[in-house]
């Protein structure tokens, strides 16, 4: 079942990215917050989209904006605004 997207999945995504989100806010560099507050307002949004999309009963949409929230996680690990692993 690996090439369907199902509710269950997405809620499972939903909490990994969510709980990246909170490890990334507890890990800011100093000297980047600027940055880091400006790629968590877009995680956020990304990942109120996806709740919407779900209670639509969108999985595809929800699941998409789940790994545009993801990718900008990573995307500020990668340029070290914050520090993680």
């Amino acid at each position: 079942m690996n090439n369907k997207i199902t509710k269950q999945k997405i809620e499972e995504y939903y909490n990994i990215t969510n709980k990246a989100l909170l490890i990334a806010k507890k890990a800011v560099s100093e000297k980047k917050s600027k940055e880091a507050k400006e790629i968590f307002l877009m995680v956020e949004a990304y990942l109120s989209d996806s709740i919407y999309f779900q209670k639509n009963k969108n999985y595809v949409l929800a699941y998409g904006a789940l790994n545009y929230a993801h990718g900008w996680l990573d995307a500020g690990a990668r340029l070290k605004i914050y520090h993680v692993k």
